[in-house]
């Protein structure tokens, strides 16, 4: 039986290990985190491809996530501006990450492997740990996100690039939420495009993913224009310390939550203001692009946020690493690791760029806030709620069905 050593064990890494899993391969999936990954404070936009590629895994739960009918865009009065019929299932990092984690057969995941070295000969690849093991295998899967660890030991030249604005995310518990704002915002997927920023969210499975009415949560994400400079102010916490390449939610200041609470009040609609307001713990991510212009390195495959980073603004990321799993997995079966490697590259490097393409698209506008006057009136030219609502998680090319 052929061996895989998959980095990474968040949903790229599981996509991947269930798939290889049930291609007959000996997975063996090796986490940095040290247990269970905790709960992430994000909602998942799912398209129908995500669903083919957990039917092959076997999971057909019909619950995976909140359908909501449309979308809407609220002004900063809080009134209905526009609205888009878009049919659309929405669900949450926690949801997808129990269900694949339960699909894999629990002795295949491994807890507190912490990658330092990958070496490789010809017909073997062995990765080296942080506690002095080892793995070998006929193949090893990168799935460990955008700093990934082997891609940094493989191709140190790939670096995420930041696009100049970040995105202000958290969960809000349904049953916090005020009548009004529960009746008007929680059953679509809802916009709120304020001068240089925009928001928007939606309804996703809540704690130990519930999904009766009442235990869910609505996910927001806020994106606002930030320079480099801004983005280390805002990771720098109580003590001074600044955490450069992302600070744990739990320590950003009080003081830059307060800011942004405040912000939300003077910038958005009264609906979005009371969802921030009722964050437990809002967090928030620089916008990075990333592109690898080859995802194999001899017997190593880059997957996922290790191979590709597009903005969230197309929503693509979870179903991209699912797409990315099943086309390694198709190609594997056709070649020997090598040459199917080659395959899976060619194939998935030409709609990663399309995919980044896309979402750069869709950026521009917040991208081009730290630009000139005239850029700014450039991009502002394409900000229409009909064409936020039309283009915004939607694959490349399927908003011109729809237009």
């Amino acid at each position: 039986m052929k061996r895989v050593a998959i980095i990474g064990g968040s949903l790229g890494g599981l996509f991947a290990a269930n798939l290889l899993h049930r291609a007959g391969w000996d997975v063996q999936v090796y986490e940095r985190v040290n247990e269970q990954l905790a709960e992430r404070g994000a909602g998942v936009v799912t398209h129908p491809e995500l669903f083919e590629i957990l039917a092959r895994i076997g999971i057909t739960d019909d619950k995976i996530g909140v359908e909501v009918p449309s979308r809407i865009t609220l002004d900063h009065g809080g009134a209905v501006i526009g609205e888009h019929p878009h049919p659309q299932i929405l669900t949450a990092w926690g949801r997808l990450y129990a269900l694949l984690r339960a699909a894999l057969p629990e002795e295949r995941y491994h807890c507190g492997r912490h990658l330092v070295d990958v070496t490789q000969t010809a017909e073997h690849v062995e990765a080296h740990f942080a506690d002095g093991g080892t793995a070998q295998a006929e193949l090893l899967i990168a799935a460990d996100g955008i700093r990934s660890s082997v891609r940094q030991v493989l191709a140190p030249e790939i670096a995420p690039a930041y696009a100049g604005y970040i995105a202000w995310r958290g969960l809000v518990e349904e049953h916090t939420l005020s009548a009004e704002t529960h009746r008007q915002l929680f059953g679509h997927f809802g916009f709120c495009l304020p001068p240089r920023e925009q928001m928007l969210g939606y309804p996703v499975a809540g704690a130990f993913n519930a999904m009766e009415a009442g235990q869910r949560r609505y996910n927001f994400v806020w994106y606002r224009p930030a320079d480099e400079a801004e983005v280390l102010r805002l990771s720098t916490d109580a003590a001074g310390h600044v955490y450069e390449k992302g600070i744990p939610p739990p320590l950003i200041s009080a003081g830059v939550i307060s800011e942004m609470r405040a912000a939300a009040e003077q910038s958005l609609s009264p609906q979005f203001a009371e969802v921030v307001a009722r964050t437990v713990q809002p967090f928030f991510q620089p916008i990075y692009d990333l592109e690898s212009p080859s995802l194999a390195y001899g017997r190593v495959a880059l997957l996922g946020d290790s191979a590709f980073v597009a903005r969230p603004h197309c929503g693509m990321g979870v179903t991209k690493a699912a797409g990315d799993a099943l086309a390694l997995t198709e190609w594997l079966s056709k070649l020997p690791v090598p040459e199917a490697l080659a395959g899976y590259s060619a194939e998935r490097v030409a709609y990663g760029s399309q995919i980044v393409a896309h979402a750069r698209h869709l950026g521009a506008y917040m991208q081009a806030q730290l630009r000139t006057e005239q850029e700014m009136r450039m991009a502002e030219r394409y900000r229409t709620p009909e064409a936020v609502m039309r283009e915004t998680a939607v694959p490349p090319g399927a908003h011109l069905a729809d237009a």
